[in-house]
């Protein structure tokens, strides 16, 4: 077997346009996965990999969130511009405008697995079951535990950070080389990065605007507009099967994540133990094995 040709485009959404890729053919017997990216603010090019999984025939949808990579840019757009329900409305839009809205799965990486979940607590029909991979419930369970991660790091090394935090220097070297002390631990721990990674995180790099409106200057210091923000009351709603997956050293820790385990009826919990946020980088096989007897049960 091998992986299916890709077709590439652009979908109207609003006044602005949405990339997207497709591999494999929709509509040929088995649900579309579609994939939501972390960030926000980030780009598709770190998971493209799910790709091979349109070998056993599941189509695999790729996107750019608005705001960053193939579509449309807007770094002036007031802060306020930048809600989850926009890009909600924006996964609605690819949904129909692909034709996959009738019959397809959501991978939701990070902050893009907010986002399935939220999508699937209103029960949209053609869903059939969705993967919350890396991803918090909820953002003041996110910042409670990255406290608990900064205490843990070499010494010195959240001085340093805290310092610039308060400084509001965050852009200076040296709160840049702090930073990355924590991201070798608990985003990806691979070394030296895989290309694909790398070129998602220098696209957050060099275009921050949605990154910072929401989130922040870095993972840990979650100061913008998604603070307060979570799904954990909308986990109780959701009815597909939903599989759940985290690293053993992920930023996303157990506690940001169990909610999701223990509120969306029977969801089952799969944790990667030489993971941290990027298990199918980190563990390919194993991702690749978990996801394919996922989506058979679903058949």
């Amino acid at each position: 077997m091998s992986i299916a040709p890709s077709v590439k485009g652009t979908l109207a959404f609003g006044e602005h346009k949405t990339w997207y890729r497709v591999t494999g053919t929709p509509g040929s017997g088995k649900p579309a996965l579609v994939a939501l990216h972390g960030g926000p603010g980030s780009t598709h090019d770190y998971l493209v990999g799910l790709a091979v999984l349109s070998e056993a025939g599941w189509p695999v949808v790729h996107y750019d969130q608005l705001g960053n990579g193939g579509s449309t840019h807007l770094p002036g757009a007031d802060a306020g511009f930048w809600t989850p329900r926009l890009f909600l409305d924006e996964l609605d839009n690819l949904l129909r405008g692909l034709g996959v809205d009738d019959d397809y799965v959501l991978f939701g990486q990070s902050w893009g697995g907010l986002l399935a979940a939220a999508h699937a607590s209103a029960r949209p029909e053609g869903l059939r079951g969705l993967v919350v991979a890396n991803a918090p419930a909820s953002y003041p369970l996110w910042l409670s535990e990255m406290r608990v991660l900064r205490d843990r790091l070499p010494p010195g090394v959240d001085d340093t950070l805290r310092r610039h935090e308060a400084a509001g220097t965050t852009d200076s070297k040296e709160y840049f080389d702090a930073m990355m002390v924590f991201y070798n631990r608990h985003v990806c721990t691979l070394d030296p990065w895989p290309r694909e990674f790398l070129a998602t995180f220098m696209e957050i790099y060099n275009n921050p605007a949605v990154y910072y409106a929401m989130n922040g200057p870095s993972e840990f210091h979650v100061i913008g507009s998604l603070r307060d923000w979570g799904v954990v009351d909308l986990l109780p709603d959701i009815a597909v099967p939903t599989l759940v997956i985290s690293g053993r050293h992920d930023e996303a820790t157990p506690v940001t994540v169990r909610p999701y385990a223990d509120l969306i009826p029977g969801a089952r919990w799969e944790i990667f133990e030489n993971s941290s946020h990027t298990p199918h980088l980190e563990e390919p096989e194993r991702f690749t094995a978990v996801m394919t007897e996922f989506l058979k049960s679903l058949e």
